[in-house]
């Protein structure tokens, strides 16, 4: 079931937010990317698949110049550019996490100093079976100033069958809709 709704758009995204921290928290999983999990913050959802954030770049982003890192851009467009296939997926298509990177192009602009909130968008430019193309923008909250800008390769891959016993609200909602096997959600 692809998104129909501005609301289920939403849901899709929120969703493997939802699914990640339960997993992280079960596992006491304390990588890099759970602080951007925790703290970015979704302004909206498309269900044409995209999606905004807004994200504060403090310290645990920077480099010893008192800007962003390069390799922390890496890990905020990997995870922010992903959860815009959460409006498109559907059981066994692109869920929960999207697949893994097969390339991840990032073109940097102009520095970010620690302290700011950065706007970030992310647009599914092509989806298929097994392969999409998701577009990210990273910005002033206003538009005005462009940080860097990503091209993301995405491979589908099986959802591991232990981060779906981890259930969200989204389940209900494939269930609803009669789109899981035997009544079971598959996200």
């Amino acid at each position: 079931m692809a998104s129909t709704t501005h609301a289920e758009a939403i849901k899709g995204v929120e969703a493997i937010f939802e699914r990640y921290l339960l997993i992280a928290h079960s596992q006491n999983f304390t990588g890099f990317d759970r602080h951007l999990m925790s703290t970015v913050a979704i302004i909206d959802a498309g269900p044409e698949g995209s999606v905004t954030f807004d994200l504060l770049i403090d310290e645990r982003y920077s480099n010893i110049n008192g800007v962003m890192h390069g390799g922390a851009a890496g890990v905020i467009f990997d995870m922010c550019t992903t959860t815009a296939l959460g409006p498109l997926a559907r059981p066994g298509f692109w869920d929960f996490l999207g697949g893994v990177t097969r390339s991840l192009n990032i073109s940097y602009l102009r520095a970010i100093p620690i302290g700011t909130t950065v706007r970030i968008t992310s647009t599914v430019m092509q989806i298929g079976r097994t392969m999409a193309l998701i577009r990210g923008t990273m910005s002033s909250r206003d538009g005005s100033t462009v940080y860097c800008t990503c091209e993301h390769h995405k491979v589908a891959v099986p959802t591991r069958k232990e981060h779906l016993e981890y259930r969200v609200a989204w389940d209900g909602l494939w269930e609803g809709k009669g789109k899981g096997k035997g009544g079971e959600a598959k996200l």
